[in-house]
């Protein structure tokens, strides 16, 4: 209802489109700023892409044998994971030879918060002396034109904000400036580009049906961060007023005056520890500049909780304050970012290395770069590969670790699940677990971490006997001590 307590509470019954027209510039241009100038927007996009991305997300070709057997064709899988990662470098995936496409993933998951979107066009055509013809132009949202608004035409299509869909709202193409508007060396003359939208990877997290541009992840801290910067910076001036002498001067007659200061200059500089000397009839007035005790940080924490509330970054770590966490309140808060940490590493995998790599693999095939035998029979046989994006330690290994082994035991996870969701996987795992193993056997050293060893299996599980070989064990004649020595 509509009182005297609402009455200011404007609300609007827009689309998703029509609340971004018009304010998108404006808003990625302060989500911008703050990330340049604000230390805790600017820890907030480190951590979104550290952990989001961290050291990349690896892919696994897993394609079977062609008899249905259901192993693992080893040769084939080799094959494609060692000519994707000679194609990731820089020199082969990007257009302009500086961002691997590890670091390509980064740069987009960052921008994504920052602009709320990002551009990817895929280019067919090879760089750096690499043999598949592909690469990859990471664009700014800027060079897409969001003045470009036209009602649908006669078949149904028309313009939102740059792009073009068609009536059931897939998009066609987009109109790319062919500079960027900022650029040093000016935005004038330069033209719009029609590209297909098979070309072009737009990568935006929707919040509603029918959106079709992406906003930054800061819209709702925008304000509260501007407003927290003024407030530090009013705490900064205050310390330093307070922590100097200043006073102001009044004479009888109502002028400032002092040593060294002409008629009618008024006093304006004062130095901390200096207090200049009055002639009779003038007093000082000190203001008054002390601020209420222990205000400052509580004040702090309040407003950065509601940005790490916005952007999805743990308190802690927004703001490096670790002071008020122990290790329940640590792992609790640390499980529910990690949820939001996998939803956005699942966003990035189906919606941009999923793709890159199915037109990868194709490129590649089709000049001869892999040799994929019945591979334009069947082309999804070969694209079955699996993800494994970074993961995350314990906040407390012994109990965790101890936690894992007991779900593992009782059946209610498997090693796979346990392996993965540290980032790992279990098959290279057990191959580089057994070559460990194996090697030290060779070279005649033992470790306690053999399991073969462990007093639940193997030789060093026998029981003994009787008591009498627990209570009066064996011992060594004089030979073994010699040969023990």
């Amino acid at each position: 209802m509509v009182s005297r307590l609402t009455a200011d509470w404007v609300t609007s019954s827009t689309s998703a489109d029509a609340e971004i027209d018009g304010s998108l510039v404006r808003l990625r241009n302060r989500s911008r700023q703050l990330v340049r100038d604000n230390a805790y927007a600017r820890q907030a996009l480190r951590a979104i892409g550290c952990n989001v991305v961290g050291h990349g997300i690896r892919m696994q070709s897993r394609i079977p044998m062609q008899r249905g057997s259901g192993r693992l064709d080893e040769r084939i899988n080799r094959q494609i994971e060692s000519a994707w990662e000679r194609w990731c470098r820089p020199s082969t995936c990007h257009t302009a030879g500086r961002l691997s496409f590890v670091e390509i993933s980064r740069l987009a998951i960052q921008a994504i918060a920052e602009s709320g979107e990002v551009f990817i066009r895929l280019v067919p055509q090879s760089f750096g002396g690499g043999t598949t013809p592909l690469a990859l132009e990471i664009l700014e949202s800027d060079l897409v034109d969001e003045g470009k608004t036209v009602g649908p035409d006669a078949n149904g299509n028309e313009w939102r904000m740059g792009v073009k869909t068609d009536r059931w709202g897939r998009p066609i193409a987009y109109a790319f400036r062919t500079r960027h508007p900022g650029d040093i060396a000016g935005s004038v003359g330069y033209k719009l580009v029609e590209v297909p939208a098979d070309e072009v990877l737009h990568l935006a997290l929707l919040e509603r049906p029918g959106q079709t541009r992406g906003v930054p992840w800061f819209a709702a801290a925008v304000k509260r961060l501007h407003h927290l910067a003024g407030f530090e910076e009013a705490e900064v001036v205050r310390a330093r007023a307070a922590s100097s002498l200043m006073g102001f001067i009044q004479s009888p007659e109502g002028e400032l005056v002092g040593d060294g200061v002409e008629d009618g200059e008024r006093v304006s500089n004062f130095e901390p520890g200096v207090f200049k000397y009055l002639a009779p009839g003038e007093s000082v007035n000190v203001p008054q500049l002390d601020a209420p005790d222990g205000q400052f940080e509580p004040f702090l924490r309040c407003m950065l909780r509601a940005v790490s509330a916005t952007t999805g970054v743990p308190y802690p770590t927004l703001s490096s304050d670790y002071s008020q966490t122990n290790y329940s309140s640590s792992r609790l808060e640390l499980l529910e970012a990690r949820e939001n940490w996998r939803t956005l590493q699942q966003f990035l995998i189906e919606h941009l290395h999923r793709p890159v790599f199915e037109r990868w693999l194709a490129a590649s095939v089709a000049v001869g770069a892999i040799s994929l035998p019945g591979y334009e029979l069947a082309p999804e046989r070969f694209e079955a590969v699996q993800w494994f994006p970074r993961g995350w330690g314990w906040v407390d290994p012994q109990k965790e670790v101890a936690a894992y082994k007991e779900a593992v035991r009782c059946g209610f996870a498997t090693q796979a699940q346990i392996v993965a969701e540290q980032g790992g996987d279990l098959e290279d795992l057990l191959i580089a677990r057994a070559a460990e193993v194996k090697r030290a056997e060779q070279l005649g050293i033992q470790f306690d971490t053999n399991p073969a060893d462990d007093m639940q299996g193997g030789a060093a599980s026998a029981t003994p006997e009787s008591d009498d070989e627990i209570d009066q064990p064996d011992q060594p004649d004089d030979d073994d001590v010699e040969e023990l020595s």
